[in-house]
């Protein structure tokens, strides 16, 4: 039997390029695409395809999250995350929260159907050459759920004295929290920390 593939990127022309490489092997086949996290979700529920080709940055539900709420279902499920950049912090998380491995979107012509087959397989793909930048990135950005939410609070221009009240923590667990936060992303202060998240990819602004 073919692998089963799922792919989801809100970009059709990105679809329709994955489809067609994909159509020249026997061994693969595409069985359904999605354009956001939340129809991602549905089809993956519906198809149950043996691996999804997942982008990191979706409209609505982004991809990681969609992720999580793929495997929370199906705890099996293989999830390669597709990025643009070298060095999305995003994919070092990913990989964190079980995702299968991720491909470089300038790099799926020649990648694809190896990441594929190796997913399906139940082993990660990560191309070799960026395995230690990757590595080094998810270490050195090893925030946790709580710190990143501090975090994007204080993106969205809240005090600490707020960020405690919508969090239901002191001030000062607030104060301590960014000190551990500003030593892991090596910040000189809150504006520093927040700037450096976001070039990363830790925190999107909301809206």
């Amino acid at each position: 039997m073919p692998i089963r593939i799922l792919t989801v990127d809100d970009h059709p022309l990105l679809r329709e390029g994955i489809a067609a490489v994909l159509s020249r092997h026997a061994d693969v086949c595409v069985v359904g695409e999605a354009a956001s996290g939340e129809e991602a979700i549905a089809a993956h529920a519906a198809l149950r395809p043996d691996v999804t080709l997942m982008d990191l940055a979706l409209p609505g539900i982004d991809g990681i999250e969609a992720m999580c709420a793929i495997r929370r279902a199906v705890p099996e499920a293989r999830v390669l995350m597709l990025t643009t950049y070298r060095s999305d912090v995003q994919a070092g998380r990913a990989l964190r929260l079980g995702a299968a491995g991720f491909l470089l979107k300038s790099l799926l012509r020649t990648e694809l159907l190896d990441a594929i087959r190796c997913a399906a397989r139940g082993q990660r793909w990560l191309p070799a050459d960026l395995a230690a930048e990757v590595s080094a990135l998810a270490l050195q950005d090893a925030l946790t759920e709580r710190e990143i939410r501090v975090l994007e609070l204080v993106a969205g221009g809240l005090t600490n004295r707020e960020v405690g009240q919508r969090l239901a923590l002191s001030e000062e667990t607030i104060k301590s929290r960014l000190k551990l936060i500003l030593g892991k992303l090596d910040a000189r202060d809150r504006t520093h920390a927040v700037t450096i998240a976001l070039t990363r990819g830790i925190i999107r602004l909301a809206g």
